[in-house]
């Protein structure tokens, strides 16, 4: 058996009933098997795939907080640092009733690598807890906010691990967690990204994710003697990352027909009015239903089915696993020529594995969602300088990021025999640079 078969094996035994986790490692370690088999002898004598897929540490604890009506309620916070190598911890904290260690794990070993591709001192991290704040009260969200930042404080830091938003975190959510984490440890530093533009944030961090998405597809494009200009896109989700992506869409030129949240979809003929989008989701909090009720040239539908559309692009922007294989193969049909995830691994491995066997362009998460944390890393460097810079400047500064990060994964594809196979080539740009300072640090 491989080294890498036999790690895999090993990961799927000592983590059992951890499904994303295990889909993760696999794609990431199977694509790194050209890379592997030239120093296989070295790597296996040094354990690094072991020490790759292993958490340098992983945190779970208890969030009691009490609602309203004096009830108390206990969820489960969870903070997993992955990888150091190049930098304190990075990554998000993401708040939903799905959310438990596997998911934790798979999302903070996509990070490692995802933060290594921006080519900035960044390591890999994740954290959350299962609590849901639809349908909370600011009160309430303050409260899960204040307990899950009381245990959570004593294992983050400026220098030593950096978190950030994710789903169900945003701008709410960051600045009760830093005024909490303030209040604890007497101290205003930078230890938390996605902050309010008054208290330390980053012009340009609410859009960088989905704008990053939009530069390094459109350079890819470019690449390839393509434009943007005319395409019809079809995005999922309507959240942070969607909204934005739409948005640089349109200024490029294209047209995006479609969005999703987590009861059905919205099909507009004349493409999505963002205003009104951002009005709907980030204003009223509301479900996609008022989005057709005020937009005469839009039809609601029930359930899935964004990747029915006939587009030209297609950008998973919801979260993770929510492109099917039958969803590959109906875009396909109906003549994709790219898809560039937005969300975290929203591709299952069949459905990816289907779009790179027909030669579409695609685009992993872990380059092409790559923008939000480059622009966190931002944040973070602004924090220490203390200064603000202008929206312009952090937007050339992220399209420059998403544009060097293609070439660099387009450059490793090329260099190991895959050309136009960018997972392959986003987990060997990413590893290299990581094994390299696993390496020069020894076993530790």
């Amino acid at each position: 058996m491989s080294y890498v078969n036999e790690v895999i094996d090993r990961v799927i035994r000592e983590n059992p009933n951890e499904p994303e986790f295990h889909q993760a490692v696999k794609e990431v370690l199977h694509s790194l098997e050209p890379v592997v088999a030239q120093h296989e002898a070295q790597f296996r004598r040094d354990a690094l795939l072991e020490r790759l897929v292993n958490p340098e540490r992983q945190l779970k604890f208890r969030v009691p907080w009490i609602d309203d009506n004096g009830q108390v309620h206990v969820n489960t916070g969870y903070r997993v640092q992955f990888n150091s190598a190049i930098g304190p911890y990075k990554g998000g904290l993401r708040l939903h009733p799905s959310v438990n260690l596997g998911i934790i794990k798979f999302l903070g070993f996509e990070q490692i690598f995802k933060n290594s591709l921006t080519g900035l001192p960044i390591g890999g991290g994740k954290g959350g807890s299962d609590f849901d704040p639809k349908g909370k009260s600011d009160r309430e969200i303050m409260a899960f906010c204040q307990s899950f930042m009381t245990e959570l404080f004593r294992h983050i830091g400026a220098d030593t691990d950096v978190p950030a938003g994710d789903i169900g975190t945003g701008a709410r959510e960051i600045g009760f967690m830093f005024g909490q984490y303030k209040r604890l440890r007497n101290q205003f530093e930078g230890v938390l990204t996605g902050k309010g533009l008054h208290f330390g944030g980053s012009l340009a961090r609410t859009e960088a994710t989905g704008y990053g998405l939009l530069y390094i597809l459109d350079e890819a494009l470019k690449c390839r003697g393509l434009s943007l200009n005319g395409k019809t896109i079809a995005v999922s989700g309507a959240g942070n990352v969607a909204i934005y992506a739409i948005e640089k869409a349109h200024q490029l030129g294209a047209k995006v027909v479609t969005c999703s949240d987590s009861t059905g979809w919205i099909y507009d003929e004349n493409g999505i009015d963002v205003a009104l989008l951002k009005e709907i989701k980030e204003v009223r909090r509301a479900r996609l239903t008022a989005y057709a009720e005020a937009r005469p040239s839009a039809v609601y539908h029930e359930g899935r089915g964004v990747w029915s559309t006939k587009c030209d692009i297609a950008l998973p922007c919801a979260t993770q696993n929510e492109l099917h294989l039958a969803d590959a193969e109906l875009l396909v049909k109906n003549g994709v020529i790219a898809v560039a995830e937005g969300a975290n691994m929203p591709s299952t491995e069949d459905a990816t594995n289907y779009l790179l066997a027909q030669q579409i362009l695609f685009l992993p998460a872990k380059a092409a969602n790559a923008g939000g944390v480059a622009t966190s890393a931002l944040e973070m460097s602004q924090n220490s300088e203390r200064l603000h810079w202008t929206f312009e400047k952090v937007d050339k500064k992220l399209q420059e990021i998403m544009v060097n990060l293609y070439h660099n994964i387009d450059d490793a594809a090329k260099k190991y025999g895959f050309e136009g196979n960018y997972v392959v080539g986003a987990n060997i740009a990413g590893f290299e640079k990581v094994a390299q300072a696993m390496n020069a640090q020894g076993i530790v």
